[in-house]
């Protein structure tokens, strides 16, 4: 059967986007974004002249929301003011369960151990995460990111938080489920040798690994893991995958 593709967090120039599109592969973006709605998000790649819809786009907080749903957890959301209609449809009424995110200016003491008080008040305390990143850089320099606020609430509350965010195995899978494919039907393209490339290759999927973005030399040393073949960027990446599918 004919390979398929998601292509992760990169804005692919339109050309390439257009060539994917023609071709038979399906293509998905998968983005580790927590600040802000996949509306939000694909209004954006809109406006640059992109075909593209909500139901092409996997996002932390869709895929929390289906584990929620799956569950019957209703959460205590400490996240950004911008993501909150992502649970719109989420009975979120005397939670059972945590879940946070890039929360930003929201990350205060109150907020934090408002989430510590009902993660330790529960009989089995539930911690969902959208993502685990360490920090990230905005124009204004590095800041927090929500895998620092994760690990607080870890260790306050003696327990271990799901990571529905890359490289999160779950959030691999929610992608090849919307997608309706194994993972040896897919390849990811992606410039986080960890979050992407590892991400992809745990849940079964081979990996492409570009050199731009968040990729450091370094990254071809990394100990655990070895993408199935490097690419200088997402041109090449395409036209690597298209060849191969017409062999």
């Amino acid at each position: 059967c004919a390979q398929l593709l998601i292509c992760v967090k990169l804005t692919p120039l339109l050309l390439l986007y257009n060539r994917i599109k023609a071709s038979s592969l399906k293509l998905r973006f998968c983005t580790n974004e927590t600040q802000a709605t996949r509306e939000k998000f694909v209004k954006k790649l809109q406006g640059l002249g992109f075909d593209i819809s909500v139901d092409e786009v996997t996002a932390p907080a869709p895929a929390a929301c289906r584990v929620l749903k799956e569950r019957n957890l209703r959460p205590h959301l400490l996240v950004h003011n911008d993501v909150v209609p992502e649970f719109a449809e989420i009975d979120k009424a005397n939670p059972n369960c945590v879940v946070i995110g890039d929360a930003a200016d929201n990350f205060s003491y109150a907020n934090l151990n408002e989430a510590f008080r009902i993660l330790i008040g529960l009989e089995n305390p539930v911690l969902i995460s959208l993502g685990r990143g360490r920090y990230y850089k905005e124009t204004d320099g590095l800041k927090l990111d929500v895998g620092a606020y994760m690990k607080a609430l870890e260790y306050a509350c003696d327990i271990q938080a799901e990571v529905v965010g890359k490289p999160a195995k779950m959030f691999f899978e929610s992608a090849l489920a919307e997608l309706g494919v194994q993972p040896q039907q897919a390849i990811m393209i992606g410039d986080d040798i960890v979050n992407d490339v590892g991400g992809a290759q745990q849940c079964g999927m081979r990996a492409l690994q570009v050199r731009t973005g968040k990729y450091r030399p370094g990254d071809e040393n990394h100990p655990r893991v070895k993408p199935d073949a490097y690419v200088n960027n997402l041109a090449e990446a395409v036209d690597l995958i298209l060849q191969q599918l017409h062999e």
